[in-house]
């Protein structure tokens, strides 16, 4: 098949842009004839792989920025026809075959109140967002929750919809799993925005932990450590900011991943941390929970009482099995991706 990606920023830089760099990388080892059109390629061009920039364009307003790259890539197709090729968007495009919703629609602003509605930024977000949905045959994706929310707010389109093709996780090493002692273990957070993710929350979760487990630790990887020392200070020890990790080896070394985010279009640390042979304990917000068997972990109700939250982290601490390994990669998601292109034909 011949399959031509859009994404503003190539190259593995973020949650999308990670999934749209390893879902091409794996289309091209598949035999596929693979181009991407993008605003610049932000790693070292991938063999088999045509990459075609369009020079960056100033990132505010977004609506105006997004508008930008849709015409200007529109102009490059009209210069350079690609036939027989599938059109796979990744932005607020007007031409494509298929688009992939990363996060939640815009379309959610209609909960808000009538004034804060009206304005030229949010009625050109609109439009954005409803031209890419009217003109892509089949919409994708990328969680339940999304899917969910896609349906709800645009009924019209639901019938291009297809099942969410969730993020892949990457092959790691298994971790030496060993029942956690009944006065310690190591629960992990993982968030650069911290606050959206539910740190404060996590921190008292845990605190309340360590009245029955002293010598339980928090570890915090994600934020700086003067953006989040103040939430631990009370604390006497127990805890370690570990700043930004660009690897994964500290998931290895965790026995339980809490993850409270009032909001998770997915939540890509959470498979992540499955792979590496942690238990979950996560927000119902989150899309991965598709993703979480009971043997793996738990999800609680954002608006779950404190003790709720604390019995579920006490619980994952408490088991004495190892949970089951979660695999699905990068190449599963490409074939699934296969098979939406050749619906496309």
């Amino acid at each position: 098949m011949k399959i031509l990606h859009v994404v503003r920023r190539y190259g593995p830089v973020g949650g999308m842009e990670r999934y749209v760099w390893e879902i091409t990388c794996e289309l091209a080892e598949l035999g596929h004839e693979v181009v991407v059109i993008c605003e610049r390629c932000h790693a070292e061009k991938p063999q088999g792989i045509t990459v075609h920039e369009l020079g960056e364009i100033a990132p505010r307003p977004r609506w105006l920025s997004l508008l930008r790259f849709g015409k200007r890539v529109a102009n490059w197709l009209a210069r350079n026809p690609h036939p027989g090729f599938v059109v796979h968007s990744n932005e607020r495009l007007a031409n494509h075959d298929v688009t992939t919703f990363h996060g939640p629609p815009f379309a959610t602003v209609r909960d808000k109140p009538w004034w804060k509605k009206i304005s030229l930024r949010i009625a050109m977000q609109f439009y954005l967002e409803r031209r890419e949905l009217e003109t892509a045959r089949f919409i994708v994706p990328n969680s339940i929750f999304i899917r969910k929310q896609l349906a709800h707010y645009y009924p019209e389109y639901a019938h291009k919809l297809t099942d969410p093709v969730v993020p892949g996780v990457a092959a790691m090493p298994q971790r030496d799993w060993k029942a956690v002692p009944g006065d310690r273990g190591i629960v992990g957070f993982v968030g650069k925005e911290w606050q959206r993710k539910g740190l404060p929350l996590a921190v008292e979760i845990v605190a309340r932990l360590r009245r029955e487990r002293p010598n339980l630790e928090l570890w915090v990887a994600g934020p700086k450590a003067e953006e989040v020392q103040h939430l631990f200070a009370g604390w006497q020890g127990g805890y370690k900011l570990l700043g930004w990790r660009s690897d994964t080896a500290h998931l290895q070394q965790i026995d339980v991943l809490l993850h409270p985010a009032r909001a998770e279009p997915y939540g890509m640390v959470i498979t992540e941390a499955m792979a590496a042979g942690a238990r979950v304990v996560v927000s119902d917000v989150c899309g991965a929970v598709s993703e979480i068997k009971p043997e793996s972990g738990l999800s609680v109700p954002m608006d779950a009482p404190m003790e709720q939250w604390v019995d579920a982290v006490r619980e994952q601490l408490q088991q004495i099995l190892p949970p089951p390994s979660y695999a699905h990669n990068w190449r599963n998601v490409a074939q699934e991706y296969e098979a939406i292109y050749r619906r496309c034909s």
